[in-house]
């Protein structure tokens, strides 16, 4: 007799539910949302699995990493189809969306999706803080222009480690404009010194990368393109 089990995750807790080949519910419980936790209440349901869906959602990966580690046949799962699923259930519940889960991965209606590894979602996760960064100080920056419109300083386009020093320039003597700038401008020194950190992490592992270094011969190519590409593909022969 072959088992599957669907696991709904949320934040706090994941529900449990494991059917037959025949689509007749073994199991069903609810365990605290850890890599660990799922696996004791997984190991202690004691039923050969033969496949454990879990939707595609923030926590997956460090999900399916945990419980691939430990030897279980987890498998992520495309979010979209699983969806069309659940909507076929009565009722929207966490209980009732594993009950689905299960039943998909009985009848084999999925779309598996790649789970990039860990070093790939770091370097994601570094790009995005950078990206992040740099947004908020073009926000800021285009803040300090208002204000200074306001009173018809015209900025022009100073480069970004010049930018405080002009505007401070320009606004001279006025108390009541530098009073109101002057919190935004050390706000923009403190960031511009922390994306100058995120993008030397972002050069020095470009640079040990053999794949980034190969990109970068392309001319036009720099760090961040070239680790964002790598870390977007992960694994080519896929």
């Amino acid at each position: 007799m072959k088992y599957f089990a669907g696991l709904d995750v949320s934040l706090e807790e994941t529900a449990i539910c494991v059917v037959d080949e025949s689509g007749r519910i073994v199991k069903e419980g609810r365990a605290a949302s850890e890599p660990r936790a799922l696996y004791e209440a997984l190991r202690k349901i004691n039923l050969p699995l033969e496949r454990i869906g879990l939707e595609a959602c923030s926590l997956t990966a460090w999900f399916y990493d945990g419980i691939r580690a430990e030897g279980l046949p987890a498998i992520c799962i495309e979010t979209r189809r699983a969806n069309a699923a659940m909507k076929t259930m009565p009722n929207k519940t966490d209980r009732n969306d594993a009950r689905a889960l299960a039943q998909i991965m009985r009848t084999g209606w999925y779309r598996q999706v790649h789970v990039k590894s860990r070093q790939c979602r770091f370097w994601r996760s570094l790009l995005v803080a950078r990206r992040t960064v740099l947004n908020e100080m073009r926000t800021i920056e285009n803040v300090v222009r208002a204000i200074l419109r306001e009173v018809g300083i015209k900025l022009g386009t100073p480069s970004r480690a010049a930018f405080a020093d002009r505007v401070r320039e320009l606004i001279g003597a006025d108390t009541v404009i530098m009073a109101l700038v002057e919190p935004l401008l050390v706000i923009l020194a403190t960031m511009l010194r922390e994306f100058g950190r995120l993008t030397k992490q972002v050069r020095i592992i470009a640079r040990q990368e053999q794949v980034c270094r190969r990109l970068m011969s392309v001319p036009g190519v720099g760090p961040i393109t070239a680790l964002a590409f790598r870390a977007t593909i992960d694994r080519p022969d896929r």
